[in-house]
């Protein structure tokens, strides 16, 4: 067998990149085909407050940006979940949503969550610990009494009881 020498080698031919191949369903952001509304001053400046924290609007706004009172009504529900005061930090609340979001296997809140996981608590493994199984992850007392009222209520919320209240409570 005859090997090549370097300079046998053909070289390809100078041009632009080809840019990866992706799917459609990588592409478009919901299978609904929805044109943008008008956005309300308030929402203008949300998605402006995202596009500069962020570099980007997290498509769950863009989805719902084809009409303006469901987009409002999101992130009103959104802000008051997230960000709102309440006994739980940004961490411990971004832990429920990962936690919720492996048993409802949402993809994308799982990112989402995820990096906020990671952000929030500086530690890259938790985040990947309770995308995957919270269950392997080191957390305290009161975030594993949380989780698992947490994951309890999505997966059976008929089995709540008032003892898995009282532990949480404990906890």
């Amino acid at each position: 067998m005859k090997r090549k020498k370097s300079n046998d080698i053909k070289a390809k031919p100078a041009g632009p990149a080809m840019a990866p191949q992706t799917a459609k369903d990588d592409v478009e952001i919901t299978a609904l085909s929805l044109q943008r509304g008008k956005l309300s001053p308030a929402m203008e400046a949300y998605f402006a407050k995202c596009q500069e924290k962020l570099g980007f609007v997290p498509n769950v706004l863009s989805a719902y940006a084809f009409d303006s009172a469901k987009l409002e009504t999101f992130v009103g529900l959104y802000n008051d979940l997230m960000l709102a005061p309440s006994g739980l930090s940004k961490l411990e609340r971004e832990m429920i949503a990962v936690a919720v979001s492996s048993q409802n296997r949402c993809y994308y809140c799982l990112t989402a969550h995820g990096a906020g996981v990671r952000q929030y608590s500086g530690n890259p493994l938790l985040g990947e610990h309770i995308v995957m199984n919270y269950r392997v992850a080191r957390l305290n007392k009161r975030q594993r009494a949380m989780l698992d009222f947490a994951v309890k209520l999505t997966a059976s919320p008929g089995s709540v009881e008032e003892g898995d209240r009282e532990r949480l409570r404990r906890a």
